[in-house]
């Protein structure tokens, strides 16, 4: 909804809830009045042509409330709160706003409709970040989200290099040409294609929201595991605005480590146009020393950059979107070790340094149509991505080698949608279309002169068309069916053997991916859910397990079936007591997966078929008004029960990656200690369990299987706070990830310990 638009309203005076309710149905908005007091009173109404904001104060007169708007098209009408009295006397500070006896119904906008949380037919986490959490925690991206969430799991190569996985849709550990499971999104914002996570920084952010895979409606590829979603704050246009965070760090054995950040909104035209600016840096101290080379803290890692979004209001009746991202991310060396060696040592011929450069520019245009609304989104990434790793003894001989692979990477989007039908009826329609190109350079050989072996270069083009639809099937029942055709095209090519264009290797696919769902909900708090969905992968060009620059292979399209059964008991906002779980079944044929020879090379290929069955769950308690403890926790197993011919190795046979079960329990307190001085915190314990490094004789390396305590507090005195937080508090050194480095993977004596305990006090203000 374009709140500054003027639209025609034509609502009598009656019941303040009749009239909010149309006003809702003129305006195109779900306008809620929750409190039966506040729905009884008396409205003047309001008649003529106005923005949605203005006709909501006309109606809103004389009745002793007030709007909040939580979104363009989501907006409560709550208690008026009186203004304090004047005091000759000098007033104490005042005292934190009275939090209302209600909870806005939140709304699944990753659904690309207005659909609220408890009547979503899947399994979607979303965590409403609050900005003291945020000034603690930002700078730790992505990481930071695993460690809330059991279900999403990443690999831990390094910053701004893991792939993620969300309830164990995992095809391997190791980066490659294939698409990624896990789609990532800023907004609507596409954030990646076939790239590892560019672990954007949270400062700013407002809202993280997770949709279960696959997502093929709605999303298309790279969604086989899901979403991730996060929402940033918006350019406000009414109000200038600036925060500010910082933090100093120390790691037991390592180094020193800090973070800093900043926002700031200003209004440009009152009302009608805004800009929102974020930088942020970033030093993760290392932890890992290099005796033979006489260097301490070797894996020392740098981020920094920025966001810019701004807005433009009612231009020719379009609300208007823009921005630029940019991430930069630099490790100095490798963060695994050897067993055997001293704890937190690792010796290798030569340094193992990482780059990650990422860039992003977007455009998002909305605008209402009648009851729907229309949203184009228009997004170019640069990914660009360099990695070093000491080969010494890859051909036997024992003299010092390089290895270095350069990933450039660029991604068009455009997807234009046309949705309404409130939060009762929703529905979407829309066309998408990417153009995805990635290139990797390789060489191998002596530092001083390593020789270019084979490369490759990837092209993958898609045109899609999409919908949804929920509707009333009985009472009590809702159904939603679903769908998306699209047109895929991969076109490959080895960089050092061109072919003409006629004879390049290439895939052309047309693929359906549907939805079905019924959304049940019997009576009181219980409801439920059942979902059948499809997703699929595109097939690509790799570079032939030889690595010989003769050689390419193709690897085929993969796809994966999902069906689940859900349960919630109780609002999860507002209940004392609340549980959501879901029982779910994959089926993942022909699975793609980017691999390691024996040699230490990578490569892509198609490794079989398999089955992922399982449990998760959340619950939510509310013990008073200032504690609340919840726990989450999932089960998994997985089957490799298909594997192609040169997989098949006896024994056990799970996916990579794929842990057999997690959980975190965590309290959460808030107390007021005096007026305007507030301590809140959390202490939480996470478990991730045993998993596998890969699939095959070679890859089948235990990790996993460990426990983790944190605890955090922060004391508040109204626009300021100082917070301290430990992490790893019972210094744990856990394998969470069994690989470093490929050229001594055959070894299997790789692991990535934890990092150690680390203290971090931290401080953070607004004004």
């Amino acid at each position: 909804m374009d709140a500054a638009h003027a639209q025609r309203f034509d609502v009598a005076p009656g019941r303040l809830g009749d009239v909010a309710a149309a006003l809702g149905e003129q305006g195109g908005a779900t306008i809620a009045v929750t409190d039966p007091d506040l729905a009884a009173r008396r409205s003047p109404g309001v008649r003529g042509n106005f923005p949605l904001r203005t006709a909501l104060d006309r109606a809103l007169r004389g009745t002793g409330t007030q709007a909040i708007f939580y979104d363009r098209n989501t907006v409560r009408i709550v208690r008026k709160r009186l203004p304090a009295k004047k005091s000759e006397k000098r007033a104490p500070p005042p005292a934190p706003p009275v939090e209302p006896d209600w909870a806005p119904e939140i709304v699944v906008t990753a659904s690309k409709q207005s659909i609220p949380i408890d009547s979503y037919p899947g399994s979607v986490k979303l965590v409403a970040l609050d900005p003291g959490w945020v000034a603690r925690n930002a700078a730790g991206g992505t990481a930071a989200i695993t460690k809330l969430l059991p279900s999403v799991g990443s690999t831990n190569l390094g910053s701004a290099r893991n792939k993620l996985f969300i309830r164990g849709i995992a095809d391997s550990s190791f980066n490659g040409p294939t698409q990624a499971t896990v789609g990532q999104y800023l907004g609507d914002v596409r954030l990646n294609y076939n790239a590892p996570d560019p672990n954007l920084n949270l400062y700013d952010m407002k809202r993280i929201e997770v949709l279960v895979g696959p997502q093929g409606t709605l999303y298309g590829a790279s969604s086989l595991g899901g979403i991730i979603r996060l929402v940033p704050n918006e350019p406000d246009t009414h109000t200038l605005s600036t925060t500010v965070s910082a933090g100093v760090s120390g790691t037991r054995f390592g180094g020193i480590g800090g973070d800093g950040a900043t926002m700031l909104n200003v209004p440009i035209a009152d009302g009608r146009v805004a800009v929102r600016f974020v930088v942020f840096a970033t030093r993760e101290a290392g932890y890992i020393d290099a005796p033979a080379r006489k260097r301490r803290n070797i894996n020392n890692t740098t981020s920094y950059g920025q966001r810019l979004a701004g807005r433009v209001e009612d231009l020719w009746g379009f609300s208007v979107d823009f921005g630029t991202a940019t991430h930069n991310t630099s490790t100095q060396d490798g963060q695994y070790t050897l067993r055997g060696d001293a704890p937190l040592t690792r010796d290798n011929a030569i340094a193992q340094p990482f780059r990650n450069t990422y860039y992003l520019t977007y455009l998002t245009a909305r605008r209402r149509l009648g009851r729907a609304e229309l949203v184009s989104t228009t997004s170019i990434v640069r990914h660009d991505l360099r990695t070093i790793f000491d080969a010494t003894g890859h051909d036997g001989s024992g003299a010092t080698a390089r290895y270095e692979e350069n990933n450039n990477i660029t991604l068009f989007n455009q997807e234009t949608r046309l949705s309404g039908g409130g939060g009762r009826f929703p529905w979407v329609v829309g066309i998408s279309s990417i153009y995805n190109i990635s290139a990797s350079s390789r060489s191998l050989g002596p530092p001083e002169a390593p020789a270019r072996i084979a490369g490759v270069v990837n092209r993958q083009a898609e045109a899609a068309i999409f919908g949804q639809l929920s509707r009333p099937l009985f009472r009590r029942l809702t159904g939603t069916i679903g769908g998306r055709v699209t047109f895929a095209r991969s076109v490959g090519n080895l960089l050092d053997s061109p072919v003409e264009k006629s004879k390049e290797p290439f895939i052309n696919e047309l693929r359906f991916s549907p939805t079905l769902a019924l959304d049940w909900h019997p009576s009181g708090k219980f409801s439920a859910f059942l979902r059948y969905q499809q997703g699929y992968r595109a097939g690509g060009l790799a570079v032939a397990p030889s690595g010989s620059a003769l050689e390419s292979r193709k690897f085929a399209t993969d796809d994966l079936i999902m069906s689940e059964f859900g349960i919630r008991l109780g609002n999860q906002e507002r209940g004392r007591l609340s549980v959501r779980a879901a029982l779910f079944y994959a089926d993942w044929n022909n699975i793609q997966a980017d691999l390691i020879d024996r040699s230490g090379l990578p490569y892509t290929a198609n490794i079989g078929s398999g089955r992922i069955y399982g449990l998760d769950g959340d619950i939510v308690w509310r013990a008073s008004p200032g504690l609340t403890i919840t726990a989450s926790a999932f089960l998994n197993n997985s089957e490799l029960y298909a594997p192609a011919p040169e997989y098949v190795a006896p024994g056990e046979r799970t996916l990579p990656n794929v842990a057999r079960n997690g959980a975190r329990a965590v309290a959460a307190w808030r107390h007021e200690i005096a007026s305007g001085i507030t301590l809140s915190g959390e202490a939480s314990l996470r478990h991730v369990g045993a998993s596998r490094l890969g699939v095959g004789p070679l890859l089948d390396i235990p990790q996993g299987n460990y426990s983790v305590g944190d605890i955090g507090s922060r004391l508040g005195f109204g626009r300021f706070g100082v917070s301290l937080d430990v992490t790893n508090l019972g210094d744990v050194r856990g394998n969470s990830f069994a690989f470093g480095n490929p050229f001594g993977l055959a070894q299997r004596n790789q692991m990535t310990p934890l990092r150690p305990r680390t203290i971090r006090l931290g401080l953070d203000a607004r004004f």
